[in-house]
């Protein structure tokens, strides 16, 4: 008898961030990826083969969209301080978590990236032709990402 399994598939549309177990709104997030970085080795003498062989893990940059938010927020201001010229040594890194969500709330995927900081931070252009919120992008890289599922 075939075993059957009670899965939704989840939606792209419902998560939540959190920034050190504090949750912050975003419209988008991106950037969730590892790669495995290779090297190919070629034999002497052997023309017909080459050996690729793994090097490095390699995460990219964890990118965060949402309006534009008011200076006096705590995350703001850590946020300003690596771009105001005062960073100080050693830099002050912050867990974050993405849970994807099902629709009851819970969490069906996390992914915890470790060690974040920001490397850059900018507001989509000013348009006097358009009628949008103002939209601020957060990058962030980390030392490592891990994918949780949950119960």
């Amino acid at each position: 008898m075939a075993a059957t399994f009670n899965w939704d598939l989840p939606v792209a549309f419902y998560f939540q961030v959190l920034m050190q177990g504090t949750e912050f709104s975003f419209k988008e997030v991106s950037g969730l990826t590892t790669e495995l970085e290779t090297e190919t080795i070629s034999e002497g003498g052997n023309n017909d083969a080459v050996y690729v062989v793994p090097k490095n893990i390699k995460h990219g940059n964890l990118v965060l969209k949402r309006a534009l938010k008011p200076f006096n927020r705590d995350d703001v201001k850590w946020l300003s301080s690596f771009f105001n010229g005062s960073i100080s040594f050693p830099i002050s890194t912050i867990s974050i978590t993405v849970n994807l969500l099902r629709s009851d709330g819970t969490p069906v995927y996390s992914w915890n990236c470790h060690n974040a900081y920001p490397v850059k931070w900018e507001t989509e252009p000013l348009d006097a032709e358009k009628n949008n919120v103002l939209i601020e992008t957060l990058e962030l890289t980390y030392t490592s990402i891990e994918r949780v599922p949950c119960q």
